[in-house]
Protein backbone atom coordinates (compact mmCIF):
# COMPACT_ATOMS: atom_id res chain seq x y z
CA UNK A 1 0.00 0.00 0.00
CA UNK A 2 1.42 3.40 -0.93
CA UNK A 3 1.25 6.65 0.99
CA UNK A 4 -2.06 7.84 -0.38
CA UNK A 5 -5.08 8.08 1.84
CA UNK A 6 -7.34 5.98 3.99
CA UNK A 7 -10.73 6.51 5.53
CA UNK A 8 -10.94 9.66 3.40
CA UNK A 9 -7.97 11.27 5.17
CA UNK A 10 -4.88 12.27 3.22
CA UNK A 11 -1.78 10.73 4.76
CA UNK A 12 1.83 11.47 3.94
CA UNK A 13 4.67 10.58 6.27
CA UNK A 14 6.60 13.40 4.60
CA UNK A 15 4.14 15.85 6.16
CA UNK A 16 4.73 14.55 9.67
CA UNK A 17 5.31 17.42 12.09
CA UNK A 18 6.27 17.79 15.73
CA UNK A 19 3.41 18.31 18.20
CA UNK A 20 4.85 18.27 21.71
CA UNK A 21 7.18 16.65 24.24
CA UNK A 22 5.63 15.28 27.41
CA UNK A 23 7.28 14.00 30.61
CA UNK A 24 4.35 11.63 31.17
CA UNK A 25 0.95 10.70 29.75
CA UNK A 26 -0.93 13.35 31.74
CA UNK A 27 0.47 16.02 29.39
CA UNK A 28 -0.40 14.16 26.18
CA UNK A 29 -3.31 15.20 23.95
CA UNK A 30 -6.71 13.61 24.46
CA UNK A 31 -6.51 9.82 24.20
CA UNK A 32 -8.22 9.35 20.85
CA UNK A 33 -7.19 8.71 17.28
CA UNK A 34 -4.37 6.30 16.39
CA UNK A 35 -0.76 6.21 17.56
CA UNK A 36 2.18 4.06 16.48
CA UNK A 37 5.03 4.18 18.97
CA UNK A 38 8.75 3.72 18.38
CA UNK A 39 10.62 2.18 21.29
CA UNK A 40 14.13 0.77 21.70
CA UNK A 41 17.56 1.02 23.22
CA UNK A 42 19.06 4.50 23.32
CA UNK A 43 21.79 3.66 20.81
CA UNK A 44 19.71 1.66 18.33
CA UNK A 45 19.03 4.47 15.83
CA UNK A 46 15.41 5.21 16.71
CA UNK A 47 15.53 8.93 15.88
CA UNK A 48 17.40 8.30 12.64
CA UNK A 49 14.73 5.81 11.57
CA UNK A 50 12.00 8.37 12.20
CA UNK A 51 13.84 11.01 10.20
CA UNK A 52 14.41 8.57 7.36
CA UNK A 53 10.80 7.44 6.88
CA UNK A 54 9.52 11.03 7.06
CA UNK A 55 12.30 12.27 4.76
CA UNK A 56 13.18 15.00 7.25
CA UNK A 57 16.69 15.47 8.58
CA UNK A 58 15.81 17.01 11.94
CA UNK A 59 12.28 15.91 12.79
CA UNK A 60 13.56 13.73 15.65
CA UNK A 61 16.72 14.99 17.30
CA UNK A 62 19.70 12.71 16.78
CA UNK A 63 22.97 12.70 18.68
CA UNK A 64 26.18 10.72 18.92
CA UNK A 65 25.47 10.60 22.65
CA UNK A 66 22.78 7.96 23.38
CA UNK A 67 19.93 8.82 25.71
CA UNK A 68 18.90 12.15 24.20
CA UNK A 69 15.22 11.16 23.88
CA UNK A 70 14.19 11.88 27.47
CA UNK A 71 10.48 12.56 27.00
CA UNK A 72 7.48 11.21 25.10
CA UNK A 73 7.66 13.03 21.75
CA UNK A 74 4.55 13.23 19.58
CA UNK A 75 4.50 13.78 15.83
CA UNK A 76 1.37 14.03 13.71
CA UNK A 77 0.95 12.71 10.15
CA UNK A 78 -2.66 13.84 9.80
CA UNK A 79 -5.42 14.86 12.16
CA UNK A 80 -5.65 12.08 14.75
CA UNK A 81 -2.83 9.97 13.30
CA UNK A 82 0.36 10.22 15.32
CA UNK A 83 3.83 8.70 15.58
CA UNK A 84 5.26 8.59 19.09
CA UNK A 85 8.97 8.58 19.95
CA UNK A 86 9.31 7.00 23.39
CA UNK A 87 12.32 7.46 25.71
CA UNK A 88 15.18 5.10 24.95
CA UNK A 89 16.05 2.38 27.41
CA UNK A 90 19.09 0.40 28.46
CA UNK A 91 21.87 2.98 28.28
CA UNK A 92 24.15 2.48 31.27
CA UNK A 93 25.60 6.01 31.47
CA UNK A 94 22.23 7.64 32.10
CA UNK A 95 21.80 8.60 35.79
CA UNK A 96 19.69 6.17 37.80
CA UNK A 97 17.11 8.80 38.72
CA UNK A 98 16.59 9.63 35.05
CA UNK A 99 16.26 5.93 34.22
CA UNK A 100 13.50 5.61 36.81
CA UNK A 101 11.61 8.56 35.32
CA UNK A 102 11.92 7.10 31.82
CA UNK A 103 10.72 3.71 33.02
CA UNK A 104 7.66 5.23 34.67
CA UNK A 105 6.82 7.22 31.52
CA UNK A 106 7.24 4.13 29.32
CA UNK A 107 5.09 1.93 31.54
CA UNK A 108 2.36 4.55 31.80
CA UNK A 109 2.21 5.05 28.06
CA UNK A 110 2.26 1.37 27.11
CA UNK A 111 -0.23 0.26 29.72
CA UNK A 112 -2.74 3.12 29.64
CA UNK A 113 -2.70 4.80 26.24
CA UNK A 114 -5.72 3.49 24.38
CA UNK A 115 -4.73 5.28 21.16
CA UNK A 116 -1.75 2.94 20.79
CA UNK A 117 -2.44 0.64 17.82
CA UNK A 118 1.06 -0.50 16.89
CA UNK A 119 4.62 -0.73 18.14
CA UNK A 120 7.97 -0.45 16.35
CA UNK A 121 10.71 -2.01 18.49
CA UNK A 122 14.03 -0.64 17.26
CA UNK A 123 17.16 -2.75 17.77
CA UNK A 124 20.64 -2.92 16.28
CA UNK A 125 20.77 -5.87 13.87
CA UNK A 126 24.13 -6.80 15.39
CA UNK A 127 22.68 -7.04 18.90
CA UNK A 128 18.96 -7.90 18.63
CA UNK A 129 16.48 -9.18 21.19
CA UNK A 130 18.18 -8.11 24.39
CA UNK A 131 16.42 -8.94 27.63
CA UNK A 132 14.45 -5.68 27.62
CA UNK A 133 13.55 -6.15 23.95
CA UNK A 134 12.17 -9.59 24.80
CA UNK A 135 10.08 -8.16 27.62
CA UNK A 136 8.58 -5.60 25.25
CA UNK A 137 7.83 -8.26 22.62
CA UNK A 138 6.31 -10.59 25.20
CA UNK A 139 4.09 -7.75 26.44
CA UNK A 140 2.99 -6.72 22.95
CA UNK A 141 2.03 -10.27 21.98
CA UNK A 142 0.10 -10.71 25.24
CA UNK A 143 -1.77 -7.49 24.41
CA UNK A 144 -2.31 -8.63 20.79
CA UNK A 145 -0.62 -5.44 19.62
CA UNK A 146 0.81 -5.43 16.07
CA UNK A 147 4.57 -5.10 16.43
CA UNK A 148 7.41 -4.44 13.99
CA UNK A 149 10.91 -5.48 15.01
CA UNK A 150 13.10 -2.99 13.16
CA UNK A 151 16.66 -4.30 12.79
CA UNK A 152 18.56 -1.08 12.22
CA UNK A 153 22.08 -0.45 10.91
CA UNK A 154 21.61 -3.34 8.49
CA UNK A 155 24.05 -1.68 6.11
CA UNK A 156 26.80 -2.70 8.55
CA UNK A 157 26.35 -6.31 7.39
CA UNK A 158 26.75 -7.81 3.95
CA UNK A 159 23.68 -9.42 2.42
CA UNK A 160 24.48 -12.96 3.58
CA UNK A 161 25.11 -12.10 7.25
CA UNK A 162 22.14 -9.72 7.15
CA UNK A 163 19.79 -12.46 6.01
CA UNK A 164 21.23 -14.80 8.61
CA UNK A 165 20.64 -12.23 11.35
CA UNK A 166 16.98 -11.96 10.34
CA UNK A 167 16.64 -15.75 10.35
CA UNK A 168 18.17 -15.89 13.83
CA UNK A 169 15.69 -13.33 15.16
CA UNK A 170 12.79 -15.27 13.62
CA UNK A 171 14.14 -18.45 15.20
CA UNK A 172 14.35 -16.81 18.63
CA UNK A 173 10.82 -15.49 18.29
CA UNK A 174 9.54 -19.07 18.25
CA UNK A 175 9.73 -19.04 22.05
CA UNK A 176 6.77 -16.65 22.03
CA UNK A 177 3.42 -18.31 21.40
CA UNK A 178 1.48 -16.96 18.40
CA UNK A 179 4.23 -14.47 17.52
CA UNK A 180 3.46 -14.91 13.80
CA UNK A 181 0.07 -13.26 14.32
CA UNK A 182 1.48 -10.03 15.73
CA UNK A 183 5.20 -9.64 14.98
CA UNK A 184 6.98 -8.77 11.73
CA UNK A 185 10.75 -8.39 11.28
CA UNK A 186 12.39 -5.84 8.96
CA UNK A 187 16.10 -5.22 8.34
CA UNK A 188 16.52 -1.46 7.98
CA UNK A 189 19.13 1.16 7.21
CA UNK A 190 18.94 4.92 7.60
CA UNK A 191 21.98 5.25 5.33
CA UNK A 192 21.10 2.79 2.58
CA UNK A 193 17.48 3.54 1.77
CA UNK A 194 17.12 0.39 -0.33
CA UNK A 195 17.18 -1.65 2.90
CA UNK A 196 13.77 -1.68 4.55
CA UNK A 197 12.73 1.97 4.21
CA UNK A 198 9.87 1.45 1.75
CA UNK A 199 8.80 -1.68 3.61
CA UNK A 200 8.57 0.16 6.93
CA UNK A 201 6.66 3.08 5.40
CA UNK A 202 4.10 0.72 3.91
CA UNK A 203 3.69 -1.21 7.15
CA UNK A 204 3.08 1.98 9.12
CA UNK A 205 0.46 3.18 6.64
CA UNK A 206 -1.17 -0.28 6.71
CA UNK A 207 -1.32 -0.17 10.51
CA UNK A 208 -2.95 3.26 10.45
CA UNK A 209 -5.40 1.96 7.86
CA UNK A 210 -6.34 -1.20 9.78
CA UNK A 211 -9.75 -1.46 11.38
CA UNK A 212 -9.72 -2.46 15.05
Amino acid sequence: MSEDNFNGIEISLKKTHFVLSAPNITVLPQDEGKEIAFIGRSNAGKSSALNTITEQKNLAKTSKTPGRTQMINLFECADGYRIVDLPGYGYAKVPLEMKKKWQIALNQYLERRESLIGLVVVMDIRNPLTQIDRQIVNWSIACQLPTILLLTKADKLNQGPRQQAVKEVLFQLQEFANYEDYVKVIPFSSLNHSIGVKNLKNMIVDLFNAQF
